[in-house]
């Protein structure tokens, strides 16, 4: 068997670990053994590059690569590790962006490269729109990042004929990828980098409140698309098939979150929601009355139910109070209590984060529901326990045909016989809407930080 050979099988087993992961990666019990085989796949994937031969020759500058990928382990690892519930959404935004960044790098050096060979014009092509989706993904994600991590307003960004100048911008992008097309000018090149990186910047900006999960699913689609763009302008298969599965599996739960939305995806794209918060500045809406409660009130409730759906949201990731709820959940199964964790598809900063949050608790995979299932579940619930959660259980997403959330499918927490509701302030959620669930006879409100009443109420349940 030749060398070349040997390194053809060897890709197409990575390129088939890429797929069993996709296929692990779809269940929250197979996802980390899904992540182990990508991860092995990819490991298989590098070792067999560095003993392939490039148009005859051997892979050139070993030593570079070599200490580019040290410096990438040293930065990652320590990163990836360390890195608080709270900051994933961000983490998987830079290093999403870091992706298409790279993806369009490498079109660019493979620019400078190819046209004094006078190369066919669709291998131009395929190198223009590496650099136009790559950086147009790097600028995004490096906004997104900046949204997530509070470093500029997470709400909406507009301003006058803001999506006429994101067309223009677009159609000068295409404009000049005609111009490199028939000039070969690496001047128009720079101008299409410098232009897509405006677009990008200029595309997520009107972007942000609860459509964040949907923005960092369609970046990570953009990012597939560049490294599969790559692909074809390396000529390697296995970029083509990693970029394409990334791409699609992206674009696929776009399109999922943004149904769980009750919304298109144009809308979540182009409408700014999120951009005003209606609640009055007191928190909450004057003239309404709430019933709250202590987290011993809490605990009596929990303990004598026989039925408990936890409905959990940001706010419980914001608190790491996710082992707490793990211990009072096992607290109260030993009192034959059950219960269970319903998930909303787009809860929290990024697709599956509650997923991932509960995960890290050691919570039974078994006891996470879907929403439909959910809702089935709290027909015959003595307690909801909304944990962090807001806009996924805000009953105006079903009443109010005047709300901006009107259409989209939630939770409904107000189902159960009693809701108890963990909050910090009235304050309103993400989506800057005021929740009418908190205004329900049957919803009692404990304020406070969500990890300090939670170990108050697993204190209380124990001495009960």
């Amino acid at each position: 068997m030749s060398r070349e050979t040997l390194i053809d099988l060897l890709y197409l087993f990575s390129a088939t670990t890429f797929l069993l992961a996709l296929k692990g990666l779809g269940s929250p019990k197979r996802a980390r053994a899904g992540n182990a085989v990508a991860a092995l796949g990819m490991l298989v994937a590098v070792v067999a590059t560095f003993f392939k031969y490039v148009d005859g020759h051997a892979l050139h500058h070993v030593g570079l690569i070599v200490l580019a990928m040290f410096i990438g382990v040293i930065v990652a690892v320590p990163t990836a590790r360390f890195v608080q519930m709270t900051a994933m959404p961000q983490l998987v935004a830079i290093f999403n962006g870091v992706g298409g960044g790279a993806a369009a790098l490498v079109s660019i050096t493979e620019f400078v490269h190819v046209r004094a060979t006078h190369p066919a014009t669709y291998v131009i092509l395929e190198v223009l729109l590496g650099v136009l989706i790559g950086t147009v993904s790097f600028a995004g994600s490096a906004v997104a990042f900046a949204k997530l991590q509070e470093l500029m307003t997470g709400r909406p960004i507009t301003y006058p004929a803001q999506q006429v100048i994101n067309a223009l911008l677009g159609a000068g992008a295409v404009a000049l990828i005609v111009a490199t097309l028939v000039t070969s000018s690496s001047v128009t090149l720079w101008a299409l980098l410098a232009l897509a990186a405006v677009l990008g910047v200029a595309f997520v900006l009107p972007i942000g409140g609860a459509d964040v999960p949907v923005l960092i699913s369609l970046l990570n689609a953009f990012t597939g698309l560049a490294v599969a763009a790559s692909g074809f302008t390396l000529g390697s298969n296995l970029l083509i098939v990693a970029g394409t599965l990334v791409g699609a599996s992206g674009i696929l739960l776009t399109r999922l979150m943004s149904k769980a939305m009750g919304r298109s995806l144009g809308n979540v794209l182009f409408s700014a929601f999120g951009s005003v918060v209606t609640a009055s500045a007191g928190g909450g809406v004057e003239g309404r009355a709430v019933r709250s409660g202590s987290p011993e009130d809490a605990a009596v409730l929990l303990s004598y139910a026989a039925r408990v759906v936890v409905v959990p949201g940001y706010g419980l990731a914001v608190a790491q109070a996710q082992h707490v709820l793990r211990e009072l959940a096992e607290v109260l199964g030993e009192k034959g209590v059950e219960v269970v964790y319903a998930i909303h598809p787009v809860a929290g900063r990024m697709p599956g984060h509650m997923n991932v949050l509960l995960a890290e608790a050691n919570v039974p995979y078994e006891d996470l529901i879907e929403m439909d299932e959910a809702n089935s579940e709290l027909q015959t619930a003595d307690v909801a326990l909304v944990v962090g959660a807001n806009d996924t259980v805000n009953p105006a997403a079903t009443n109010d045909p005047h709300s901006p959330i009107y259409g989209m499918p939630i939770i409904h927490a107000d189902l159960a016989e009693n809701v108890i509701f963990l909050k910090r302030s009235m304050r309103p959620g993400f989506a800057g809407i005021d929740n009418e669930l908190l205004y329900n006879p049957k919803t009692t409100l404990v304020f406070g930080d969500a990890k300090d009443t939670l170990t108050k109420v697993v204190a209380a349940v124990k001495a009960g």
